[in-house]
Formats: C-alpha cells, sequence, structure tokens
C-alpha cells in the first residue's frame, strides 16, 4: 500500500488550479501520476461500491473541478451515483440437519445461486425430477400431494438424461424447477444428482441471478442415498447476503456556449480483489487495472486540460464522464444515458477512451465504432507521427459506447488491444507507455480539431457480427440486453436489423419472460433460453410490452 502516493495527491493536485497548456513532458508526467494514483494499492482495484472506487471518484472530481470543468453530475455537483446489486455472498447462519444428521456447510451442500433465505423445519418429499411436462405427458406432481411444511427432493437429472438430444431439454433448468415447486406450495426445495451423466450445480453466486421466495439448496456426493428419504426430519436456515450499493459516475463540462455537445469518456472502476471477470486464478489479490482502465482516465483528463485552453475546440462544448460499473456491464454509461444530465438530442458525439496504456512499437492504434457515422472516415485521414490505425464498423463492443450507440449518438472506442495481464492482478503500472498515451491524446485532440467543421454528425446504424456471447451459443437472438434491469426477464436495450428478434417485430423495452417452453426470470435465465437452440429453429418468444404480454414467432 502506497500510503505516501496519497498525501502526494492531495498536494499535487491544487498545482493545477490555474489550468495552462502542458508540454509534451508535463502532460506525460501528469498522465503517470495520475494512472499511479489510482492503479495503486491503496485503491484496491477500484470495485464499484467499495471506497477504493469512491477515493477514484473523488481524485477524479477534484481534478474536474482543478481544471474548470462545470459540475454536470446530479445538484450542481460533479458526481452522479446510481445503485446497483452487489455481489451476494453467504451470511453467518446456514444450517442443515436431516433426520439426526449435522451436515456441515460447504463440500456436503451449499444454498443454490437462486435460493432464497429462510429457515424450514418439516419433512422431506422425494417428487423424482420435478418436472411437469404437459407436451410429453408427464407429470412429476401428483394432483393430490400436501406440499405444506415440505422440503420437495429433486434429481437434476431427467426422465431420459441430461444430454442435447434430450426430449425434456425445455424442462432442464433448475431454478425453473425450483420456482415449480414453490408454485406447488413446497416450503424448500434439495437438489441432488444421481446421475453419473449429469453435471452438479456449482457454489457460485451471480447479481444477475434473481432470488426465489424459499431457500434451495444443493446435496454434493452420494450424501443423498443416506438421508434423502420421504417424510425425513429437516431443518434447513439459508442466508444469502444480497445487498444494494451506490456506485458514481463523474461529469464535467467545458462550456463554451456552443449547440452541441461532444462526450469524452472513460470508465474508472476495476475489478477490485478479483470480482467476477477476473482470469487469475489463486489467492485474492488487487487488480489495480492500471491499463484498464486507470490510462483511459488518464488520457481523458489530459484532453479537458488541452480542450479547456484551446481555441479551435471551441466549435462544441465537452462533457467529460468518467464511468462506474462498466466491469459489471456497463452499468455507469447505461445509467448516464437513461438519465442523462445533458439531454441526448444535444450529444454530437461521444469518444470512449478503454485500455489505451500499451500503445505498442508499431504505433497500433484500435479504433472501433467507425461505421456510427460517416465523418469517422477521418480517423483514416487524421496524421500523428507514425500512428498505424486499425478501424472495426460496429457499434456495439464491450465498453461504454455502446450505451452511447444505443442512443443513436455516433461513437468510437479507442483501444490499444489485449495483452496477457487482462483482468489479471498484473495489470500494473509499470508496463503502461506514457509516451504511447500521448500519442493516443494528441490524435483526439486532431480528430476533434478536423470534425469542428462539419457540424453535427450524422448518426448510421452498425451491421453487428452478434450481440450476445458468441463462443457460448449456436444461435443469436440479435438484442442487446440491458444489464441494469433488475425486474423479472430480460429487458431489450437495443434490436439489430435483420437478425431473428427484429424480424419478429420484438422492440426496445421488451421484457423477455419466456423463450421457447422456458421461462426467463433474470438474466441466467435468458442465456439458459437461447443455448436451447440451433440455427434454423422455430420457437416462440413472450415479452412484455407496455404492460402486456404479446407473443410472437421467432427463427434462429
Amino acid at each position: 500500500m502506497n500510503t505516501r502516493l496519497a498525501t502526494l495527491a492531495l498536494l499535487v493536485v491544487p498545482a493545477f488550479a490555474h489550468a495552462q497548456l502542458l508540454s509534451d513532458a508535463d502532460a506525460t508526467d501528469q498522465m503517470r501520476f495520475d494512472v499511479k494514483y489510482l492503479a495503486s494499492d491503496l485503491l484496491e482495484g477500484r470495485e464499484a461500491g467499495t471506497p477504493g472506487e469512491k477515493m477514484a471518484v473523488d481524485y477524479i472530481a477534484a481534478k474536474f473541478g482543478n481544471v474548470g470543468l462545470m459540475p454536470y453530475g446530479d445538484n450542481a455537483t460533479y458526481l452522479q451515483p446510481f445503485h446497483f446489486q452487489a455481489e451476494p455472498r453467504l451470511g453467518e447462519l446456514n444450517t442443515l440437519q436431516i433426520g439426526r444428521k449435522k451436515i456441515p456447510q460447504g463440500d456436503a451442500w451449499f444454498p443454490m445461486a437462486f435460493s432464497g433465505n429462510g429457515a424450514v423445519r418439516g419433512k422431506l418429499l422425494k417428487v423424482g425430477y420435478g418436472i411437469v411436462a404437459p407436451d410429453l405427458h408427464f407429470a412429476d406432481y401428483p394432483d393430490s400431494a400436501d406440499f405444506k411444511d415440505r422440503v420437495v427432493a429433486i434429481s437434476v437429472s431427467s426422465p431420459d438424461g441430461i444430454h442435447p438430444h434430450s426430449k425434456y431439454l425445455a424442462y432442464h433448468d433448475l431454478q425453473a424447477r425450483a420456482q415449480l415447486a414453490a408454485d406447488h406450495g413446497a416450503a424448500g426445495v434439495l437438489f441432488y444428482n444421481d446421475d453419473p451423466t449429469a453435471s452438479a450445480p456449482e457454489p457460485r453466486f451471480s447479481p444477475k441471478v434473481k432470488a426465489l421466495s424459499i431457500p434451495v439448496i444443493f446435496l454434493t456426493g452420494d450424501l443423498h442415498e443416506e438421508v434423502v428419504l420421504d417424510n425425513n426430519p429437516i431443518a434447513l436456515n439459508v442466508t444469502i447476503v444480497r445487498e444494494e450499493r451506490t456506485a458514481y459516475n463523474v461529469v464535467g463540462m467545458i462550456d463554451n456556449g456552443a449547440a452541441n455537445v461532444v462526450v469524452i469518456g472513460a470508465h474508472l472502476d476495476h475489478l477490485g480483489w478479483g470480482a467476477e471477470g477476473s482470469l487469475y486464478r489463486g489467492e485474492p489479490a488487487i487488480h489495480n487495472g492500471a491499463d484498464d482502465n486507470a490510462s483511459g482516465i488518464a488520457v481523458m483528463l489530459q484532453l479537458a486540460r488541452d480542450l479547456a485552453e484551446t481555441d479551435h475546440a471551441r466549435a462544441n462544448d465537452y462533457l467529460f464522464i468518467a464511468f462506474s460499473g462498466e466491469e459489471k456491464g456497463l452499468y455507469g454509461s447505461n445509467y448516464w444515458t437513461k438519465h442523462p444530465t445533458v439531454p441526448i438530442a444535444e450529444l454530437n458525439y461521444m469518444i470512449n477512451l478503454d485500455m489505451v496504456g500499451r500503445l505498442d512499437s508499431a504505433n497500433s492504434i484500435g479504433i472501433n465504432g467507425v461505421g456510427t457515422s460517416p465523418a469517422w472516415d477521418e480517423v483514416n485521414r487524421t496524421l500523428v507521427g507514425t500512428m498505424k490505425v486499425k478501424t472495426s464498423a460496429s457499434g456495439i463492443g464491450p465498453s461504454d459506447h455502446t450505451s452511447f450507440y444505443l442512443q443513436g449518438v455516433p461513437a468510437i472506442h479507442f483501444f490499444t488491444g489485449s495483452h496477457s495481464d487482462y483482468h489479471k492482478p498484473s495489470d500494473d503500472e509499470e508496463k503502461v507507455n506514457y509516451d504511447g498515451m500521448l500519442k493516443i491524446a494528441r490524435f483526439i485532440e486532431s480528430l476533434v480539431s478536423t470534425l469542428n467543421d462539419d457540424g453535427k454528425l450524422v448518426f448510421t446504424k452498425t451491421e453487428e457480427a452478434n450481440a450476445e456471447d458468441a463462443p457460448r451459443f449456436k444461435v443469436t437472438l440479435g438484442v442487446v440486453p440491458d444489464y441494469m434491469y433488475d425486474g423479472k426477464g430480460m429487458r431489450i436495450d437495443g434490436v439489430t436489423e435483420g437478425k431473428p428478434a427484429a424480424n419478429a417485430g420484438l422492440k426496445v423495452g421488451d421484457v423477455v419472460v419466456k423463450l421457447g417452453a422456458l421461462e426467463v426470470s433474470d438474466m441466467m435465465g435468458y442465456m439458459k433460453g437461447l443455448a436451447q437452440f440451433n440455427k434454423g429453429d422455430t420457437t416462440t418468444v413472450r415479452v412484455i410490452r407496455g404492460g402486456k404480454e404479446v407473443e410472437a414467432e421467432i427463427t434462429f
């Protein structure tokens, strides 16, 4: 932990109170200082909703003030708070006793990701696979059974096993089976695995999974053979802590009195001690995220310093936004575009800086999203030193420019490429190329100057290869999910023309609640539903639109 660096942060920031155009050497030194502070152990990886993230937020807000940016967050401040569901974690009280056998939580059993909290004392009742499939004339729940004070025991297999060609494929989902048990009045659910060909569920939580109203657990190994017996007494207590956290966007404006606003953004958050998304396997360690994305914040701050003092930049106003929650699913940029502090209609274009700290010896820079406006042809004509530009057209990608593209704003993403330290604790400050970051800043300044004569840029939609996670699915629906949505189902944030969803008439704002035979209760349910299908399959999709259910036929 570098406590001296924290003290220096307080001493150096005021030195720039009277902003002036910095020399290349001074600009490089300042960006180095910004990255060193943001990527220090002191901030513990800047995970959204943590004290380390708030330290980064306060640092960036102070820098905005020193540059002279006008506060453009909420309540005449630089900050725009937003709330999100944190990673769930086990509480202190998780106990299980079946008959006279007390079973310690851990290797022997664990709560499922979709388990609700609660204490249950009752008796076990085996219900086979817990499946009701009217189309296959199969039902595991007898009409006459009384499920009051019963914990139903369900095998994770199915009547014809777990494999891609199972007739019961649409009924394999364990969350849907647990919900069916709750609908029948069960007080809890105990899953077990008696099929060597079936995979056991993993003891993993996710904020993207909605909790049911009853406790649901998985009994590991062969213990079920001994204790899962009809009418065996069971006492079960499950406590999962699901808390709401607050994160912050930092928003400041260079107000030139212009008609149009250019957004320059970068995300400030990273993975903390190794949150969801980490590629590191080992003991918890701080993920400092020097390239991802202290580098982008440092270049954004340098652009703010320069554009505030550059006369040729007066054709636009400039809105600088440091987004939080990007690593969790573009939370901050999604929130800002749905709660904009400047009307979306006034936005000219957006420049996103994400991982710009590893410019290679060939000076190759990736610029994504150039298909979002014909004006982005200028990136290939902008000459700064020996920079080599590689472009891609799509407006949709795994960074914050996507949120602006979905609102009809031309948006591009600067990126120096991935590397072996990506999303690992080894993404540290000493590996950052500061001379390369300065070249990128100068390139963007030249591009902005060139675009000043173009007025408001024309927006164009782009062809998307696949809006979902292509390697995981054989088909695509052709939508962009709203990762900030926390209601039942999966809300659509964007629809790609020519893809199955658009062809079926689905619209932005529709909430998918059923895909084929599978109920979609949350994002994970949507992904499970999508995994059922092959290219060429036809099924139905049910959505909530304007408070009403709408069903459409869809072909993949």
